[in-house]
């Protein structure tokens, strides 16, 4: 992680981007840290920053560790099987 003042990054934007494909860029103010550049080196790297950080996926990964804690579970073989039949019954 490195660290830039605020007015380097605005008068070097694109240089700090592609830097922050490799490293987090803290960006300070008056000598304070203000901000995070961070960058994504692919599609895959953005994929998993809004994934990590959806409240959504959060919420479902938190109630399937509740049902994982309480027993309740569904094998992959019952996710294969109705997943067949599901797709059986798109094709009639």
């Amino acid at each position: 992680m490195r660290t830039a003042a605020l007015h380097e990054v605005k008068d070097d934007l694109s240089r700090f981007l592609r830097q922050a494909e490799h490293e987090e860029i803290v960006i300070t103010r008056h000598g304070k840290a203000a901000g995070i550049l961070r960058g994504f080196a692919s599609e895959d790297d953005w994929f998993e920053y809004r994934l990590e950080n959806d409240p959504r996926f959060l919420d479902r990964v938190a109630r399937a560790r509740v049902q994982l804690r309480e027993g309740r579970r569904t094998s992959i073989e019952e996710v294969k099987k109705k997943a067949e039949q599901e797709a059986r019954g798109y094709r009639r």
